[in-house]
C-alpha cells in the first residue's frame, strides 16, 4: 500500500515494470480520485541527466500546437493585455512564439537553459502574479503535486496545461506515455483526480482536445470548446497535424535503440 499524493487515501499496486532498463519498479493506484502513481521514485537523479529526454521528439511540433490553442483562448476567454508565464519553459521557444504572437509572455524554468526568450526570464523581472501560467508536459513529472499545483496558485487564479490523462480502465503497460525508458513519468492523472482537484482547490476544470484548465475563474464553456475547436481547424489548414508526420516514429526510432 502506498498513500495517494493527490488525496491522501491508500493506493494499491497495480503493476510492475522495469525503468531505464534497469530498476523493477512499482506503479500504485488511488482507489479514490483514480491518481496513478509510482513508488518512492529513487531512479530521478539518473532519469534527469539531461532535463529533456531523448525520445521527446514532439518538442517542436508540440509547442507550435499549443501556441495555437493558447492564442485563441487568450483572446476569447482571458485578458490578452495582462502577464502570462510558461512555467517549466524549457528553451522558450513556447514564451517567444506568444510573444511573437503579441502577447507579454515570460519564461521560467529551473532545470533548462533559456535559449529562445532571453530577457523575459521571470527572475529578471519583478513579477508576482499572472493572468494564467502555462504549464506543458509537466504534471506527470511532479514528485509532490499537490504542493506544485498551491506553488503555481499563489501566482495566479489560472493554469492551462497538458498532460494525458489517465483511462479507465487502465491503459495496458505498452501505453507510450508511462515513459519507462527515460523514467521521468512518475504521476498520471485521471478525470476523478481532477474532480479531487476542483474541490480540493475550489476551482473548476475545463478540457477539450488535450488542453486542460484549472481556474479559480468561471470560463463560459461554450466559448471554451468553440476557441479550442477554431484553433484545431486552423491547424488542419496548417497541415501540422497530418499523416505524413515522422514525429511518433521518431519517438520509436529512437527510443529502440536507446
Amino acid at each position: 500500500m502506498e498513500g495517494c499524493k493527490i488525496c491522501g487515501r491508500e493506493s494499491k499496486e497495480i503493476f510492475q515494470e522495469t525503468i531505464l532498463k534497469k530498476y523493477l519498479v512499482s506503479y500504485y493506484q488511488c482507489a479514490n480520485c483514480g491518481f496513478v502513481q509510482t513508488e518512492n521514485p529513487f531512479w530521478l537523479p539518473e532519469a534527469y541527466k539531461e532535463s529533456m529526454n531523448l525520445g521527446d521528439t514532439g518538442q517542436v511540433k508540440r509547442n507550435f500546437i499549443n501556441s495555437i490553442k493558447v492564442k485563441f483562448l487568450i483572446n476569447n476567454c482571458l485578458n490578452s493585455e495582462k502577464q502570462f508565464l510558461d512555467y517549466a519553459g524549457g528553451y522558450g521557444l513556447f514564451a517567444r512564439t506568444m510573444r511573437d504572437f503579441g502577447f507579454a509572455f515570460y519564461w521560467e524554468d529551473l532545470y533548462t537553459s533559456n535559449l529562445l526568450a532571453k530577457g523575459f526570464s521571470v527572475e529578471n523581472k519583478s513579477l508576482d502574479w499572472f493572468e494564467a501560467i502555462t504549464v506543458f508536459e509537466c504534471f506527470e513529472h511532479w514528485e509532490n503535486p499537490i504542493f506544485e499545483i498551491s506553488n503555481l496558485f499563489s501566482r495566479t487564479d489560472t493554469i492551462i496545461f497538458t498532460t494525458n490523462l489517465i483511462s479507465n480502465p487502465l491503459p495496458s503497460k505498452d501505453w507510450w506515455y508511462y515513459g519507462f525508458d527515460h523514467g521521468q513519468h512518475i504521476s498520471f492523472f485521471s478525470s476523478n483526480t481532477m474532480k479531487f482537484l476542483e474541490t480540493k482547490f475550489e476551482c473548476n476544470f475545463y478540457s477539450k482536445a488535450g488542453i486542460h484548465i484549472l481556474s479559480k475563474k468561471k470560463i463560459n464553456n461554450f466559448i471554451f470548446n468553440t476557441s479550442i475547436f477554431k484553433a484545431k481547424i486552423l491547424l488542419f489548414f496548417i497541415g501540422i497535424q497530418n499523416s505524413k508526420s515522422l514525429t511518433a516514429l521518431d519517438h520509436k526510432l529512437l527510443i529502440d535503440n536507446k
